[in-house]
């Protein structure tokens, strides 16, 4: 006989809710101020908490933007995921370049910690970020071997020089730049940067 399912407390979706807030939040900030200026201040009144309220959640800066790292990098898998098979890999990855910079242009994305940064310790000690982190390399991993096995990729490329060129794209400071000079919309911005990233600066 199956057990019913736990009825969850109207209490406890409230705090479930408040976390997810206080998530995007972080990450809109992230993506904003960077890590290393951004505050619990910030995110507080972001939220419209009180700021001892946000530490019933997380107890830290750092374990706050540590569950907001987690959290993109399982939005980053579930949109691997829901990619249609039939595309060929090297539109996948087109696709993949393309959802970040949509996510970086509207500060959804959050720039990656500088290698000085406290963050930067937590993160590769957080087991959870750090599975996460190899399953979605391996699954662009393996479209990157497959498009160089199809000669769309330059083959005498390192894949993993490949796989960090795309993770790079994700924290581009050329969108911001165009962003800022306003002469180009934000769909513009993000054809153009992901023509230069796979097509490079070439006459073709």
């Amino acid at each position: 006989m199956s057990s019913l399912p736990t009825k969850v407390s109207f209490k406890e979706q409230m705090h479930l809710a408040r976390e997810e807030a206080i998530l995007q939040s972080t990450c809109r900030l992230l993506g904003e101020k960077a890590y290393d200026a951004m505050t619990m201040d910030d995110v507080a009144n972001a939220v419209g908490i009180a700021k001892a309220s946000l530490y019933k959640h997380f107890s830290s800066k750092e374990e706050l933007c540590c569950a907001a790292m987690v959290q993109i990098l399982e939005r980053v898998r579930a949109y691997l995921a829901g990619l249609p098979s039939e595309l060929a890999p090297i539109e996948k990855l087109r696709a993949l370049v393309r959802w970040s910079l949509e996510r970086l242009i509207t500060n959804e994305m959050p720039l990656l910690p500088s290698r000085n940064s406290s963050l930067r310790a937590v993160l590769m000690a957080n087991k959870q970020y750090l599975n996460g982190l190899v399953n979605v390399s391996d699954q662009i991993g393996e479209w990157i071997t497959e498009a160089q096995a199809q000669g769309v990729i330059d083959p005498k490329l390192p894949p993993l020089v490949v796989l960090y060129t795309l993770y790079a794209r994700a924290c581009d400071p050329v969108v911001t730049f165009l962003k800022d000079g306003g002469q180009y919309s934000d769909v513009e911005i993000v054809e153009l940067v992901v023509r230069t990233c796979f097509d490079g600066l070439a006459a073709r």
